[in-house]
C-alpha cells in the first residue's frame, strides 16, 4: 500500500483524537463549576487527568506497537476514544455527579494516547530526510482539531439535554471515531513488518517504565529535547482549561464565541504546520525552527497579559495568532528531532516516552493554570507560561544541529 493513503488515516486517526479533545474545551470546565458546582481548580483537573493517563499510557501502547504491530493498537485506541465520548456524552445528560465525568475523562486518555504509536507509523513509512514533513502532518491534525473543535463544540454546546449543555458534541465526537475505526479496520494495512518487530519482555509492557525511559534519554540528544519539549507543554497548556473563564470573565465572551477564538488559533496553527514547517525544514535545521518558535510563544503570551491588562480584544486575537504560529514551528520539530536519534526498532517506545512526558506537562499545565487563575488572577496563568517558554529557550540553546551530530 502506498504511503499517502496510510498517511491520511494516521491524520484521521489523530484529527478524530484532538477533535474530540477540542469539542469539550469551550463548555467542559464551564460546565463542571458552573452546574456540577466545583472549583475552577477542580473543573480545570478534568484536564489534567486527561493528560496524566496519556502520560502513564502513550509509552505502553508505543511499547507494544513494536512489538505486535502499530495497527492492533491504533484500533484499540479509537474504539476505546469513541466509548469515552459517548460515556463524557451520558455523565453531562445525567448531571448526577463530577465522578462520571472524571471517569470518562480518565477512561478517554487511556484510549487517547496513541500519539506515539501513531507518530512511529509515520516513521516507519517515511524517509529520514522526510520525517519533520511527516510529523507535520501530526501537527496539522492537531491544528484542524483546534479548529473544528472548539467552535463545533462552542456552537453544539448550546444546544441543550435535560437542561444540560455539552452533550451533543461528545456524541458527534464518539460518531466520528467509529467511522475511523470503520477505516482503519477495513483499509489500512500495518506498517511495521514481523522481522522488524522488537522483542519485548512483559514486565516492559507496564505504565512508567524506568528501563524505557533510561533507554530513551541515554540517546544523543534525546533526553534534553524531551525536556525542552516539556517545558513548552507545560506553559502552553496554561492556556487549556482556563482560556474559557479568561475570555468570559474579561472580554464578556461566551462558549461559542470563545470557540471560535481557539478556532482562529487553530486556523494559524494548521496552516504553519502545512503550509510552512515543510519548505522551512527544508532550509533550516530543526533545532532552529524550535527555537524560533519558543520564541514566539514567549512573546504571544506576554501579550495575552497585556491584552487582558487592556481589556482590548484586537490583542486577544493578534496573540492567539503568534501563538498559532509558534506552536505549530515546535510540535512537529521536536518529534522529528527525536525520532531522527532513534534506531528504527525503537521508534515506538522512543516517541512514545517523548509524547508520555508531553502528556504528563499536560497534567500539571492546566492544573497549574487553574491554580494560578483562581489564587493570583485572570492574567496569571500567561505570565508564567511566558516566562516558562524563556527557559525552554535557554535549554534549546544546549541542542546540537544536526551538521553537529558526531
Amino acid at each position: 500500500m502506498k504511503a499517502a493513503p496510510r498517511l491520511g488515516a494516521i491524520f484521521l486517526t489523530v484529527f478524530v483524537d484532538l477533535l474530540g479533545f477540542g469539542l469539550v474545551m469551550p463548555f467542559l470546565a464551564k460546565e463542571a463549576r458552573d452546574t456540577f458546582g466545583v472549583s475552577a481548580f477542580a473543573a480545570t483537573l478534568l484536564g489534567s487527568v486527561y493528560s496524566l493517563m496519556q502520560f502513564a499510557f502513550v509509552p505502553v501502547w508505543g511499547r507494544v506497537s513494536d512489538t505486535v504491530g502499530r495497527r492492533p493498537v491504533l484500533l484499540w485506541s479509537i474504539a476505546g476514544t469513541a466509548l469515552s465520548m459517548a460515556g463524557l456524552g451520558v455523565g453531562l445528560a445525567w448531571g448526577g455527579s463530577i465522578f462520571w465525568l472524571f471517569a470518562a475523562r480518565i477512561f478517554g486518555g487511556i484510549a487517547t494516547a496513541n500519539l506515539g504509536t501513531a507518530s512511529a507509523y509515520i516513521a516507519d513509512i517515511t524517509a529520514p530526510e522526510d520525517r519533520a514533513k511527516g510529523m507535520g502532518l501530526i501537527g496539522v491534525a492537531f491544528g484542524l482539531g483546534f479548529i473544528l473543535g472548539p467552535a463545533v463544540g462552542g456552537s453544539l454546546a448550546k444546544i441543550a439535554v435535560g437542561g444540560h449543555h455539552g452533550v451533543v458534541p461528545c456524541f458527534v465526537a464518539a460518531g466520528l471515531s467509529v467511522v475511523n475505526l470503520v477505516w482503519i479496520a477495513l483499509g489500512v494495512a500495518e506498517s511495521l513488518p514481523r522481522d522488524r518487530r522488537a522483542s519485548v519482555p512483559r514486565r516492559s509492557l507496564t505504565p512508567l517504565n524506568v528501563g524505557a525511559a533510561r533507554a530513551a534519554f541515554a540517546l544523543p540528544g534525546v533526553g534534553l529535547a524531551i525536556l525542552v519539549n516539556f517545558l513548552i507543554v507545560l506553559s502552553f497548556t496554561n492556556l487549556d482549561q482556563t482560556f474559557t473563564f479568561f475570555c468570559g470573565d474579561l472580554f464578556g465572551i461566551d462558549e461559542r464565541a470563545t470557540g471560535y477564538v481557539l478556532a482562529f488559533i487553530g486556523v494559524i496553527a494548521a496552516s504553519t504546520q502545512g503550509g510552512l514547517v515543510r519548505p522551512l525544514s527544508r532550509r533550516l535545521d530543526e533545532v532552529v525552527l524550535m527555537r524560533a518558535g519558543v520564541v514566539l510563544q514567549a512573546v504571544a503570551f506576554a501579550g495575552f497579559v497585556a491584552a487582558g491588562s487592556l481589556r482590548a480584544a484586537p490583542m486577544l486575537y493578534g496573540s492567539g495568532a503568534l501563538l498559532a504560529l509558534g506552536n505549530g514551528l515546535t510540535q512537529p520539530t521536536t518529534s522529528a528531532f527525536v525520532s531522527r536519534r532513534s534506531p528504527g526498532d525503537r521508534q515506538g517506545s522512543t516517541l512514545g516516552i517523548h509524547q508520555s512526558f508531553a502528556s504528563l506537562a499536560r497534567t500539571f499545565g492546566p492544573a497549574l493554570g487553574g491554580w494560578l487563575y483562581g489564587n493570583l488572577g485572570p492574567t496569571m496563568p500567561y505570565a508564567a507560561a511566558s516566562c516558562g517558554m524563556v527557559v525552554a529557550l535557554a535549554l534549546a540553546m544546549g541542542l546540537r544541529k544536526s551538521s553537529q551530530r558526531g
